[in-house]
């Protein structure tokens, strides 16, 4: 039942959403998407330093786990974007009723489905490291974190619920206080578990699990405020209706981070196949560390696309097109101009970077310095391509939306690593994201063209 202190908060949030100056909105929709997400990368980063300090194989094993995080990244986007792009809309069209029933649906089948994955990958534990491309120097240290990344599954894939639900209905704030929290957290945690504790690197992984149970703890929190869509169990309507409209906005985030994940256990094959002999592990540990500072670098582009994202779903929702536009050509330009710098300072700045998470492995800071750079060289090009995609998914448009979200690691990365090595070795292999990256751009811009005429033909009827 909606009090008359909800529904007070939700038609002030209506009019806000759709009436503020634009670049405005974006940027109070953007700022705290963006420290969170920050704050998130920093997490990672510091996760991958405290783990360097124990060994190069301690490294590449929290490399070869990030695959399996990635798969609960897709199901935890795919249920996160698909309820919270429904919510948005909703609400733009004043349907609290649907709203509801949607966040319900979104967060109770993230729960059973992380539960099952869970069970089922603590009984395979050894088969699933090995699937993620851990050799059989670092599988033990594989084993060790990933058996409480497991038992973390049903709370991190709920908590991406719980945070996308609140990021696209217009409470960034809450989202970015779970998420900050949880992240300030594990930073502290880990150096008292790994080395206080002495438990090596199952001391990181443990960290990780307590801080995203606090994490989710916040975020329930913060979905239970005044104001915001609440999740009851009784709302829980797992229908085929609503499953179509949470595949509609989730299933480009399912396609992405799903390929994501086998693109980074082909990568890590890749690696151990084409590495100088000897250094197997030095060479997975390169590439997981630049993931960590590439992850880092996107967060704040992320930031910015998911700050978009809410002023897009309630501006398309209540037929206010031109706002829309000019939201999605702001998100570009601030996009662009930020990977600029960043494309820069990361390239001048390389050997530092890398020599940050391992000085004492010299194999690894040479691989992963030209690996670094290789992706600095078209870094600024994504900023286009990432908004673009979130335009299309935002407005329910799914085929547009899921193709763009496959084309970086399915029609291009994919093709990229496994030919281009064949002929220049690991020297190719270091260049195939920079490759995949250029190649998407190309890909993606006819579709922003078109995007913003479209949306441009739809303000010009709406106004005429």
């Amino acid at each position: 039942m909606q009090t008359d202190n909800d529904i007070q908060q939700r038609d002030a949030k209506y009019r806000m959403m759709t009436e503020a100056p634009v670049r405005r909105l974006v940027l109070k929709m953007a700022v705290p998407t963006v420290i969170s997400m920050m704050v998130t990368a920093i997490y990672n980063v510091a996760d991958a330093a405290f783990v360097g300090h124990l060994s190069t194989e301690a490294t590449a094993a929290v490399g070869i786990s990030f695959a399996y995080m990635t798969f609960i990244q897709a199901i935890g986007f795919f249920f996160g974007h698909g309820s919270g792009n429904f919510i948005a809309r909703a609400l733009g069209a004043k349907n609290g009723a649907h709203a509801e029933r949607m966040a319900a649906t979104g967060f109770f089948s993230a729960v059973i489905l992380g539960t099952a994955a869970a069970v089922l990958g603590c009984i395979f534990l050894h088969p699933l490291c090995r699937l993620l491309g851990a050799t059989p120097e670092i599988e033990a240290d594989a084993n060790r974190y990933l058996v409480y990344i497991l038992a973390a599954t049903p709370i991190m894939m709920s908590c991406l619920v719980m945070n996308n639900q609140l990021r696209l209905q217009g409470s960034a704030q809450y989202a970015m206080i779970g998420l900050v929290s949880g992240a300030v957290l594990n930073i502290f945690l880990d150096p008292l578990f790994i080395f206080v504790f002495d438990w090596g690197v199952s001391g990181a992984a443990a960290a990780t699990f307590c801080s995203q149970f606090f994490s989710w703890l916040l975020l329930m929190h913060g979905i239970r405020r005044a104001g915001n869509v609440h999740i009851r169990f009784r709302n829980f309507t797992p229908t085929g209706y609503y499953y179509k409209e949470i595949a509609r906005g989730g299933l480009p985030s399912l396609c992405r981070q799903g390929l994501i994940c086998l693109s980074t256990v082909c990568l890590n094959r890749a690696a151990a196949v084409y590495a100088a002999p000897g250094c197997e592990a030095s060479t997975i540990a390169a590439f997981a560390v630049v993931s960590r500072i590439m992850m880092f670098a996107f967060s704040v582009i992320l930031g910015i696309g998911q700050g978009f994202q809410p002023v897009c779903g309630f501006n398309y929702g209540a037929g206010k097109f031109g706002r829309v536009r000019e939201a999605l050509l702001f998100c570009m330009s601030l996009s662009t101009l930020l990977l600029l710098i960043m494309a820069a300072a990361g390239f001048l700045f390389s050997p530092q970077l890398i020599a940050f998470f391992r000085k004492e492995d010299p194999e690894l800071i040479a691989v992963g310095v030209k690996v670094l750079r290789w992706q600095c060289a078209v870094f600024p090009l994504i900023g286009v391509t990432t908004a673009t995609n979130m335009y299309f998914q935002t407005t329910g448009q799914v085929f547009r939306a899921t193709l763009l979200s496959v084309c970086r690691q399915g029609l291009f990365f994919l093709p990229v690593l496994f030919v281009v090595p064949i002929f220049f070795g690991l020297p190719g292999l270091m260049a195939t994201q920079g490759i995949a990256d250029l190649l998407t751009f190309i890909f993606t811009l006819p579709f922003a063209l078109s995007a913003a005429r479209d949306l441009q033909r739809k303000a010009d009827t709406t106004a005429a």
